[in-house]
């Protein structure tokens, strides 16, 4: 029998591989370069291999019209503007989130500083309303903090995606550690699957394709890329070149073509 988490990580995965536009940035920095219209990007991109979407919940209410690929609801926030920029609040339920129609529920946690207990603990009692409901939940999970002195740091990176599964997130996402070798080995003592977030917006667009190749040579799941993909000049491109890389297993040079 298929369940209803399987359902829906299908609607947010394709053949177990993850494409997906993280957009929650609204909360944190405002409307950012690239997302003065969130919908457009989503709309401008579904149909070139884009899986899902992460938005915070006011933004799926103001869809014009559904879209063809995943919702992920994003239920943790702070802002620039704060005097604790890493500590991140609850903003929903799960409750709310199937009320909304979403496919999966995201939460961001971070590592490493004194607002980490307080995270830990919505971590795992979001787990247990996702299982109770069969919604999955991706977490991102990032080393970040007073006590980190470098987010990269392999045996730090490993730590705090671990920490996700550990938690009960059914998707974990998370830094990449810069070379195939380490990462590799971090995946594969991650029971879940991993995807691995963009970060600051690469200098070159080779750049970032190439880093897409290598972490999925190291057995990543795929990526949730946020300025990489709405604030290039051609949305729709790199997503296609990134779909290239992931489901077609085209070569960073191969896929970088389809940009230029």
């Amino acid at each position: 029998m298929v369940s209803g988490l399987q359902i829906r990580l299908n609607r947010i995965l394709r053949k177990g591989k993850m494409l997906c536009i993280p957009m929650d940035h609204g909360i944190s920095n405002g409307p950012i370069e690239g997302l003065e219209d969130p919908a457009s990007i989503i709309y401008k991109c579904e149909g070139h291999g884009l899986t899902s979407v992460i938005i915070n919940k006011g933004i799926i209410k103001s869809l014009p019209k559904p879209t063809n690929v995943g919702i992920l609801v994003h239920f943790s926030s702070s802002t620039s503007l704060s005097l604790s920029p890493n500590r991140k609040m609850l903003t929903g339920t799960v409750k709310e989130a199937v009320a909304l129609g979403a496919d999966g529920v995201s939460l961001h946690i971070n590592i490493g500083g004194k607002e980490e207990p307080e995270m830990l603990e919505q971590l795992g009692l979001t787990a247990d309303q996702c299982h109770r409901w069969n919604m999955p939940l991706l977490a991102m999970m990032y080393p970040r903090g007073e006590n980190i002195k470098n987010p990269h740091d392999p045996e730090i990176v490993g730590h705090v995606a671990r920490i996700g599964a550990e938690c009960g997130a059914d998707i974990v996402k998370t830094m990449y550690t810069g070379d195939v070798d380490s990462f590799a080995k971090i995946v594969k003592s991650t029971p879940v699957p991993i995807v691995v977030a963009g970060g600051p917006k690469a200098k070159t667009d080779l750049d970032i394709l190439q880093m897409t190749e290598d972490i999925m040579a190291a057995g990543a799941k795929g990526v949730t890329y946020g300025r990489n993909i709405f604030a290039h000049k051609s949305p729709e491109k790199m997503t296609e070149a990134l779909a290239a890389i992931i489901f077609r297993k085209e070569s960073a040079k191969e896929a970088m073509k389809r940009i230029e």
